[in-house]
């Protein structure tokens, strides 16, 4: 018995053709395979999408062709499943982003950020909103640095809130409201939580706490532009943000990301403050410019934004700060707090108070 090759059984199929169509099975490149086991010989027939109308006579004529060639024993001829037509993917509208709804009794909500850490924000939001009190506002402090917390340190209070009705009352401190994550976890125990459950913490911060009645709600933001940033201007509608950089170069660069993200989403830009402007000698009381002077009104003036103010590095911001007696409340006559209390001003200004 001679042997039974592929090219054998090509060359016999060559021989069939559809009664629809004038070139052979071959030709048209209907046989998308040829499978020889011994004498026995599968043929898997491909018509696409459409099969012929005489589908089963050309199965057969195939079947009996191949079945005439000398050492065949058995012959299978398949079709391969016909693929349906596919619809183009259907585009899905993008989900419409959550209108901010205002919360009850706050009149104003503004936002301190940066586009990096370590510029002394959190320092700036304490500071700024008592200096907003001393006007004799009613001002709120959230602290929306979820994974780095630093409220409770700054104000020297580590209560757990109470919750009425399900609605968290807020903690006073200095007589401003205020409410940080870290009154409700253990100082020391980390967050490490994804990107949802760190906006549901937010959403939270922001509409679980009896915050009402208020003038201004400060709000301590993390540095850079991300989940929380997000979360607060869909949740939200807020009145204004300050950004606060360093001197540097470096700072002033994440500061503009900072900035252009809040103009992105329609935000009002309130100005910029110049941390650490100058450092001021606790002896001599000689100002020395260590991290550079002046870059931060030079950004604003580019940036067309109001440039509020620069704040001196004292030896007294990092000393009340680690006390939780904030320096306007410690020293409110100070060159720091006067500063503080010249950018509230512009602030309580621009804000219609």
């Amino acid at each position: 018995m001679s042997k039974v090759t592929k090219q054998a059984v090509f060359d016999a199929l060559s021989t069939v053709s559809p009664s629809e169509g004038k070139a052979n099975i071959v030709d048209s490149g209907l046989v998308s395979a040829v499978i020889i086991d011994g004498s026995q010989v599968g043929v898997v027939l491909d018509f696409g999408k459409k099969s012929p109308t005489d589908y089963p006579g050309v199965k057969n004529t195939a079947e009996k062709t191949v079945m005439a060639m000398e050492g065949v024993t058995a012959v299978n001829v398949v079709m391969s499943a016909l693929k349906a037509p596919q619809a183009p993917p259907k585009m899905q509208s993008p989900k419409a982003a959550p209108t901010p709804t205002a919360i009850p009794g706050v009149k104003h909500i503004i936002a301190v950020a940066s586009g990096k850490g370590g510029v002394g924000k959190s320092t700036t939001s304490i500071n700024l909103a008592l200096a907003l009190k001393a006007k004799g506002l009613k001002v709120g402090l959230m602290d929306a640095d979820i994974f780095g917390p630093s409220l409770p340190m700054l104000v020297g209070v580590d209560d757990k809130p109470e919750a009425r009705d399900k609605v968290i009352q807020p903690l006073i401190a200095y007589g401003l409201k205020v409410m940080s994550v870290g009154f409700l976890i253990d100082i020391d125990q980390p967050v490490i939580w994804r990107g949802p459950r760190v906006m549901g913490a937010t959403q939270q911060l922001l509409k679980d706490v009896a915050w009402g009645p208020l003038d201004v709600l400060v709000v301590d933001m993390p540095p850079g532009t991300g989940d929380v940033q997000l979360t607060m201007v869909q949740q939200v509608p807020l009145s204004g943000a300050v950004i606060v950089s360093t001197p540097q170069d470096l700072a002033l660069i994440d500061a503009r990301k900072g900035l252009a993200m809040f103009k992105q989403v329609k935000v009002p830009i309130l100005g910029i403050i110049e941390n650490m402007s100058s450092f001021i000698c606790p002896h001599c009381g000689e100002a020395s410019h260590i991290f550079g002077h002046g870059g931060a009104k030079d950004t604003a003036a580019e940036l067309e934004c109001n440039y509020l103010g620069g704040i001196p590095l004292h030896m007294s911001v990092r000393e009340s700060s680690d006390a939780g007696t904030p320096l306007v409340v410690s020293e409110p006559k100070s060159v720091v707090s006067q500063a503080y209390c010249n950018i509230a001003n512009q602030v309580a200004e621009d804000l219609g108070l």
